[in-house]
């Protein structure tokens, strides 16, 4: 089982360090393009052999909401998601999950997981596909927010006399 975690720890098992920054690259794979994650692994230089361990499979999850953000739950709705899970022929194990149905998208985003797992390649991954992706991810968010702020209406209420 220590294929499947990030090294670092004891027996294993990832440090917190290892750990976050792998959930903070997976979540950046997860909103990544399937065009940016395609042509990250055609530039790859050496490619490992990849054998998939499960998927890529489509399916669909239910989305979760509380009333105020903070009430009673209730069931929204259903989104798909697609997952995948592979294994390089260094024997690292990467597994994906993504919102829609674009599973080779979702298998290139396992590969770079592996890929990030392993401490000769998580530097070429983080500089040449996470940071790019984070960067572009980041300037669309402010981007948004901007635009969002832009639409702001304030309301205030007139207080009048002591009636």
């Amino acid at each position: 089982m220590s294929d499947t975690v990030a090294p670092g720890g004891p027996q294993g098992k990832p440090s917190d360090d290892a750990h976050a920054g792998r959930q903070q690259a997976m979540a950046v794979l997860a909103r990544a393009s399937g065009k940016e994650l395609a042509e990250a692994w055609q530039a790859w230089p050496d490619r490992p052999e990849v054998r998939p361990v499960r998927g890529p499979e489509t399916g669909l999850v239910m989305v979760r909401g509380r009333i105020g953000g903070g009430g009673a739950p209730f069931n929204f709705g259903e989104a798909t998601v697609t997952r995948a899970t592979v294994k390089l022929s260094n024997g690292k194990v990467g597994h994906a999950y993504a919102l829609g149905a674009d599973k080779e998208k979702v298998r290139h985003a396992a590969i770079f997981d592996a890929l990030w797992q392993d401490d000769a390649f998580r530097a070429d991954v983080e500089k040449k596909l996470v940071a790019p992706i984070r960067d572009r991810l980041e300037a669309e968010d402010n981007e948004h927010r901007e635009e969002t702020a832009a639409t702001r209406v304030d309301f205030f209420t007139m207080v009048r006399g002591e009636d």
